[in-house]
This record gives structure tokens, sequence and C-alpha cells, in this order.
């Protein structure tokens, strides 16, 4: 079992931002927290573009390793990030909580999905930073 803080990506559908979320999570700071993710309703696929996009991007296979999950379904979590579609969890309880605020890219431009692509990138390599420079609360 691993000391890593747990983080949940959590999102409505756990279909689109919160996937790619979970699955850079794990390609770039797998050294500094298990990465989740999850929603408060189900879809039955990752979004197509999103999976696509993840492929042509960063080389990952979404579909091989991930699947939509309610958050029922997660392990106790430290560190909720909800991805700005304006979820409560209040029965997710966790010792630190933020919203990112994206936009659902879901319909969009391929250039549109690449942008959310690079912001949650972005955010991913920072919530790392904060948990090794001990900005927040593990």
């Amino acid at each position: 079992m691993s000391n890593l803080p747990t983080v949940a990506f959590v999102c409505v559908h756990n279909s689109c931002r919160s996937q790619i979320a979970e699955a850079l999570g794990k390609q770039l700071a797998a050294d500094t927290f298990t990465s989740y993710s999850a929603g408060t309703q189900l879809k039955d696929h990752i979004n197509p573009d999103a999976v696509r996009l993840m492929q042509q991007i960063h080389q990952l296979d979404l579909p091989a390793t991930q699947r939509p999950k309610l958050i029922d379904e997660l392990p106790p979590i430290d560190i909720v990030i909800t991805m700005g579609c304006d979820v409560e969890c209040p029965t997710l309880n966790c010792r630190y909580r933020e919203d990112w605020g994206l936009d659902d890219p879901t319909g969009q431009s391929d250039d549109v999905f690449a942008d959310t692509i690079a912001t949650i990138e972005a955010k991913i390599l920072e919530l790392k930073s904060q948990i090794e420079n001990h900005k927040l609360p593990f």
C-alpha cells in the first residue's frame, strides 16, 4: 500500500476532463500522488475525442486502463479536484478540495480539446509541485 496522497478528479459524467486528468496524473505525477477519477452521474464510455487526442498528444490509451466510475467506487481520498462543473461532493470526505474551473470541451474543435489537455497537464504539474513542496496539508 502506498503512502502517497490520493487525488480524485471529479466531473459530472467522468467521461472527459476528469479522465484526462486521471491519465495525466498517472503519467506525470505517479511518484507524488495516486490518481483516480469519478463522476456523480455515469456515461458508458470515455469521450471519443478525449481518447483520440490523448493518444495523439500523449500516446495514452485511456480505455485500456480507465473507465467511467461513480464517486462511491473511490477509495479514501485526500484531495478532491473538481473540473469546473459545479459538482458538489458532500459524501466525499477529503483533506483538501479545489476547483479547476475548466470548460467542458465536448463538441468543440480539436484545438479547444488540445488547449484543455494542455491546461490540465499544467495544473497536474502544479499540483505535483505543491504536494512535493509541502504547500498542501500532507
